[in-house]
């Protein structure tokens, strides 16, 4: 996450938790005003959650905003309220709104216009309360033992959100839903690995510590921020294995809509070039932000919507200076 981002967040936090938090009394929002809301919320926080959204139709592109804007309001009380006993307080706060929702009693905005999308696509709320889990676990537990462990955590934080892309779809395939969970841990762990030195700013340590272990890594190295040959080696097996995910779990383009391929596309491939722009910087994400440029993001865009179907991957980008054998 961006400086930038944190800021923005926090800004938006602080003013709609005033407006719309726990004891705060207001009206109930009209259903379109509460889909405005989370509209320009999604628009204002990820860009390239925008440009996915092009790719959507537009009969359900609103649904698309209102699920965005339930996480983007559990990601910020998680992330930017800088006290975890506060966030703790905040995120149960926020799951009673959750199941007042799926009750059918709410009056906080996001869930105003999620309620339209739960009764619309038949959502349950078990994806929802994963998710909230997974935040909750991330004010108390800040070490992993093991790649078995981020993938469990991996299997609240980051999967459920594809499951619930897949009922918005109305994908049934049951084989649909391993390659989703296998395309949203892949792209957890590729965020874990652009994220390193910002998790370890916070105090958090996502490289699991068998992983650390193989290496002889001290968690004061990666919290203190030090770029050493082991860090990289050991950022190196985790973007190979972030990798792995991702191009296992692209099939499932074969098992959607069109227009969900080219989204699945978008974002799988958006996460392959974080992991090659890692690479090309030997593998030092310390120093400064790992990101896609601009002509990549177009790249990417224009690929999707011309090969929507495609399984084509080309081999991991090389360090810079490192040629070919």
């Amino acid at each position: 996450m961006s400086e930038q981002h944190q800021r923005i967040g926090e800004k938006i936090v602080v003013e709609d938790l005033q407006r719309f938090g726990p004891n705060v009394p207001h009206e109930p929002m009209a259903v379109e005003q509460a889909q405005k809301y989370c509209k320009s919320l999604a628009k204002r926080h990820y860009e390239n959650f925008s440009i996915a959204s092009l790719l959507v139709p537009s009969a359900i592109r609103q649904d698309f905003y209102n699920v965005y804007a339930f996480c983007r309001w559990s990601d910020d009380l998680a992330d930017e309220i800088g006290n975890a006993e506060n966030s703790i307080q905040l995120l149960e706060w926020w799951r009673s709104e959750l199941r007042a929702c799926f009750l059918g009693r709410t009056k906080h905005p996001v869930f105003v216009a999620l309620k339209q999308t739960v009764l619309a696509h038949s959502l349950t709320i078990e994806n929802f309360e994963h998710l909230l889990d997974a935040f909750v676990q991330d004010q108390t537990v800040t070490r992993y033992r093991s790649q078995l462990d981020i993938f469990e955590y991996c299997r609240g934080s980051a999967n459920p959100v594809g499951r619930i892309l897949l009922q918005l779809a109305r994908v049934t395939d049951p084989a649909a839903l391993p390659l989703s969970d296998r395309i949203c841990s892949g792209l957890q762990i590729a965020n874990f690995c652009q994220d390193l030195r910002q998790d370890a700013l916070i105090g958090r340590i996502y490289l699991p510590r068998d992983l650390l272990s193989r290496f002889q890594i001290t968690e004061s190295e990666v919290l203190a921020g030090m770029r050493t040959e082991n860090l990289c080696l050991a950022l190196k097996v985790w973007i190979e294995l972030a990798r792995t995910s991702l191009v296992g779990g692209l099939p499932l383009v074969k098992l959607t809509p069109r227009w969900l391929a080219r989204d699945i596309q978008l974002f799988v491939r958006g996460g392959l070039s974080i992991l090659d722009n890692i690479a090309r910087a030997d593998f030092n994400v310390w120093e400064e932000p790992i990101t896609v440029s601009k002509k990549q993001k177009l790249a990417l865009l224009v690929r999707a919507a011309f090969s929507p179907r495609s399984l084509q991957v080309s081999e991991l980008a090389r360090p810079r200076g490192q040629k070919s054998t």
